[in-house]
């Protein structure tokens, strides 16, 4: 009896720990979506989208250590890659992309729980972020405007010319046999 007792305390204590980290991830993920609305990066109307990822990650997927270090991988990686071009657009003054960017995000996010699955987490989720990328910097790229690209273009043009008059090494070559 005294034994059970032992085990029960000792389930209950990595439930409390298991629910703990859980609680964890998830308030610090919510918090810097909370603050990705505050400063008008997500709209807030967004937020609770954002918010299902890690809300409705254990709706249909198992409580257990593997899948709890997915939810805390994924939700990293999602919060690095908006932390991450955040700084990218401060820098080009071009926070009104990365809201654009956000916006297509949320709008490919499932809108039922069950549609939060393994496979969403695995293969989904991961390249809805990685299309999260802003360009390191708005140079133009008309011709008009880029003498090197333009030069470059007039360069190619003038070589297919050249290999269009020219006939090809073996068939001179024969020409001039006969």
């Amino acid at each position: 009896m005294v034994i059970e007792n032992n085990r029960q305390k000792a389930r209950d204590a990595e439930k409390r720990i298991f629910n703990e980290r859980v609680k964890d991830i998830t308030s610090l993920y919510k918090r810097k979506i909370s603050e990705y609305v505050d400063c008008k990066l997500i709209r807030p109307k967004h937020a609770p989208k954002f918010n299902a990822i890690v809300g409705n990650f254990f709706v249909v997927q198992p409580h257990n250590d593997e899948n709890l270090d997915r939810l805390e991988k994924v939700s990293e990686l999602l919060l690095m890659q908006i932390g991450s071009e955040l700084n990218k657009c401060r820098n080009n003054d071009s926070l009104d992309l990365l809201s654009e960017q956000l916006f297509l995000f949320a709008a490919e996010l499932p809108s039922a729980g069950i549609a939060y699955n393994k496979t969403f987490y695995t293969e989904v989720l991961p390249a809805l972020i990685s299309r999260i990328q802003t360009p390191d910097s708005f140079e133009s790229n008309d011709s008009s405007q880029n003498p090197d690209t333009q030069e470059g273009d007039e360069i190619e043009k003038e070589e297919q010319q050249l290999t269009q008059n020219d006939p090809p090494l073996q068939r001179h070559t024969a020409d001039v046999a006969n």
